[in-house]
């Protein structure tokens, strides 16, 4: 009999690292759109980052991008002890983390640890094309937050609750600021409420929303894909 009976159930609802990877747009014009990934990955798996093909376009261990500067073995992403982890596998034209290239041309840099927020770039643009195809990958990290696209979570809930019941009371002074303006949302105001549930006037996120298909978040820099189902 087990010394721990309580230990196979901890270990079945043990928390696998989660990795989610969106676009990080800061010209509309000139940068890279990408589908966004979910990635879980468990302890002795290597998440291989590298140039699209069709024959590994399917795998679930693989991240492909369609860009002709990001080389065909790019980089490798794992996690050990929940933490996530990088390294440039021999790129040709580099892995930055942060802004800062992990190591030089053709040489494989050592792990470096990741956090949530950080932001990655596969390559540099290759000056003599401006179609995607020659455009660097510029990525932005949420890892294990999860939580935030639970249906059940409370913040959610309460953030439905107050529009349906605050914002359209008439003459309501106690409605929440919108964060561009930091004017007070009220009735029979045009409203835009985000896939993470932060609301704000339509006229202040009409610029931020006819650029692309994608949506981040001002407040907690969640990415959206607006037309996902």
């Amino acid at each position: 009999m087990s010394e721990n009976p309580g230990s196979d159930s901890e270990c079945s609802n043990q928390r696998v690292p989660h990795l989610r990877i969106v676009p990080h747009i800061v010209d509309v014009r000139k940068d890279l759109y990408f589908e966004v990934m979910d990635r879980e990955v468990v302890e002795n798996t290597r998440l291989k980052v590298g140039r699209f093909t069709e024959k590994v376009s399917q795998q679930m261990n693989r991240i492909a991008f369609k860009s002709k500067v990001v080389s065909r073995s790019h980089a490798e992403v794992w996690t050990e002890n929940g933490q996530f982890f990088i390294q440039d596998t021999k790129s040709s034209s580099g892995t930055f983390l942060n802004h800062m290239r992990l190591s030089p041309p053709g040489m494989e840099s050592r792990p470096h640890p990741l956090h949530d927020g950080d932001i990655l770039q596969l390559g540099v643009d290759y000056q003599g094309g401006v179609q995607d195809i020659y455009k660097c990958v510029k990525i932005r990290l949420e890892i294990d937050r999860k939580w935030q696209r639970n249906k059940e979570n409370p913040f959610r809930q309460q953030v439905m609750a107050n529009i349906q019941n605050a914002y359209h009371a008439a003459g309501d002074s106690s409605n929440n600021e919108c964060c561009i303006c930091l004017y007070q949302m009220v009735a029979f105001q045009a409203l835009f409420l985000a896939p993470c549930s932060h609301c704000f006037h339509y006229k202040c996120v009409k610029p931020l929303l006819f650029t692309s298909t994608g949506f981040n978040c001002p407040l907690c820099r969640t990415y959206a894909d607006l037309e996902a189902s």
